[in-house]
């Protein structure tokens, strides 16, 4: 009889360098233990990497699969929170973008967003360009400056916005993520392991005890997937854990002046309903925004905000109903879209900072910024709220605050976040032409190899080179669907600690939040794509997909 612990495991495989990794966490003292591997997880132990001494982040699940994979992959200043008169918190985020940008050119890019406004809005259209002018100054004019737009000029631009009352809008620019937000959440953690910090994914904390005598935390940990237990010791803990900080902090036995409210946001993603490449910006029916942003070959429409109490979130007839309607009003569509259309969901909770307790807060006002709190006498830090587009904050002020603890060195002593230098990548780009690489790029790609090639994968890229001179078949696309050479899924193996065939498909790529499942199981090349990322475990991941569970 199989049990269920043997049930869930079925297709899973622990990797190598996890298990190197596993096997090292109780060999001596952490000094710093990072629980989350969400964003703030992973700045905390990229920031920390060669600054302190042992350092460690474990999650219960895969990396980044709770919200920091269910955000819009937008990386922007805010300019909503200008309404409510945070322009400190916007100056700061809007900086954080161009910090972002700079760092990660060929992952953060500018796009431009066109806001369109109706009739009875509690804004006139001109009032909201003047503030998307505001927007432009306070971002330091690094993007394309905004222009207000006639209710004509909105038709002759954007003519899938249904045309309806509008009485005029704006077009102005944020950024966007180029791949998806889990994969630039990995990022940050495949840097802070290369720099020897270690990292367990699946690796769930059972039960924490403060050893006041000795100075340190002695943790419980199980293995998800061989259900084995460890125990480890840390002199100071981070609590990264997202929407389950309160928990986790009940587990701890810690008092914090913040808390967390919970926000339930979803989105919807269908085939592309506009080829215009910009972020379609409304106000929905309960007056929030409302978004249509490309995705590649798909369209992401959303999102709702919906109060919620706990962190177990899933997609209700209504989120989907709310959605649909909505994106049917404001949008002029051949048909109207129905769930038949939806080929994938997004659903996560957006933890939301406040000071004080939950139950007398107006969540409605609450922003994204973050707040940490201090135990200074048990060496616990605590992360409560936070965006993506402010996660390099976050990551240097973990660091600073883990110094005043003598865990930390002050200052880094090398760059923990961004691209590879340009002289790298100018390396990269003559390499990649004196073999001819981009010949090799698949028909109907979105864009050349070398250029997808450095922007997932960086300096591990010339790996791939080496690997597709050596054999030119590794440049073959293996599955029809998805844009994957063969040489990319071997690096993957290696590299990017894949568990479950799901964290390729949903986290390390986006293949199925942008392809339909019966397409993916349909595809010839199926078979040696699940293959190559899980070994000897291959066929009950194969089967698990077969079944169903795409």
């Amino acid at each position: 009889m199989m049990t269920d612990s043997q049930a869930v495991n079925q297709g899973r495989r622990s990797p190598d360098e996890r298990e190197a990794m596993l096997a090292q966490l109780p060999a001596s003292t952490l000094d710093v233990l990072v629980i989350g591997a969400g964003i703030n997880g992973a700045v905390a132990a990229a920031a920390l990497a060669g600054r302190a001494g042992r350092v460690a982040v474990v999650d219960g699940g895969d990396f980044s699969s709770g919200v920091s994979s269910q955000s819009s992959n937008l990386a922007w200043g805010g300019i909503k929170y200008l309404e409510a008169g945070e322009f400190r918190l916007v100056r700061k985020l809007c900086r954080s973008r161009n910090q972002l940008m700079d760092a990660f050119p060929s992952t953060v890019r500018e796009i431009r967003f066109l806001a369109s406004v109706r009739r009875g809005f509690r804004w006139w259209s001109i009032v909201l360009w003047c503030g998307a002018l505001l927007y432009w100054l306070m971002g330091d004019r690094r993007l394309s400056p905004p222009r207000y737009l006639t209710p004509r000029a909105i038709s002759r631009r954007a003519p899938v916005v249904n045309p309806t009352d509008i009485v005029g809008g704006l077009e102005y620019s944020d950024c966007y993520l180029h791949d998806n937000d889990s994969r630039f959440v990995f990022r940050f953690l495949r840097t802070a392991m290369d720099r020897g910090v270690l990292g367990a994914n699946y690796t769930r904390v059972e039960g924490l005890t403060w050893r006041a005598s000795e100075g340190r935390w002695s943790v419980r940990l199980l293995d998800l997937v061989s259900n084995r237990s460890l125990t480890v010791y840390a002199r100071s803990i981070v609590n990264a854990a997202g929407p389950n900080a309160d928990l986790l902090n009940r587990q701890l036995g810690i008092e914090t002046q913040h808390h967390h409210a919970l926000s339930k946001g979803i989105h919807l993603i269908v085939d592309r309903v506009t080829e215009l490449n910009k972020v379609l910006t409304f106000f929905a029916s309960d007056g929030r925004l409302f978004f249509v942003i490309p995705m590649g070959p798909k369209t992401c429409i959303g999102t709702t905000d919906t109060r919620v109490d706990a962190p177990s979130v899933t997609v209700t007839p209504e989120d989907r109903d709310f959605v649909l309607a909505n994106a049917n009003r404001l949008l002029k569509l051949p048909r109207p879209l129905t769930t038949e259309d939806i080929i994938a969901e997004r659903v996560g909770v957006r933890p939301l900072a406040l000071a004080g307790e939950v139950e007398h807060a107006d969540w409605t006002q609450l922003s994204r910024k973050h707040e940490i709190d201090i135990d200074d006498e048990r060496r616990v830090l605590s992360i409560f709220g936070g965006k993506l587009t402010d996660c390099i904050n976050v990551g240097e002020e973990v660091a600073s605050l883990m110094a005043r603890w003598g865990l930390a060195k002050p200052g880094a002593s090398a760059r923990w976040y961004g691209e590879p230098e340009p002289a790298q990548y100018a390396r990269f780009l003559a390499e990649a032409a004196a073999m001819e690489l981009d010949t090799l790029t698949p028909p109907g790609a979105p864009e050349p190899l070398s250029l997808r090639y450095w922007r997932r994968y960086g300096s591990d890229a010339f790996e791939l080179l080496a690997a597709i001179v050596q054999d030119p078949a590794e440049a073959a696309q293996v599955v029809q669907c998805a844009d994957y050479t063969r040489a990319e899924l071997r690096l993957t193996a290696r590299r990017e600690m894949i568990v479950d065939i799901h964290d390729f498909l949903r986290r390390r790529s986006k293949i199925a939040q942008v392809v339909r499942p019966c397409t993916l199981l349909e595809d010839p090349g199926l078979p040696e794509l699940v293959s190559l990322l899980m070994a000897e475990s291959a066929p009950a991941a194969l089967a698990q997909l077969q079944r169903g569970a795409v």
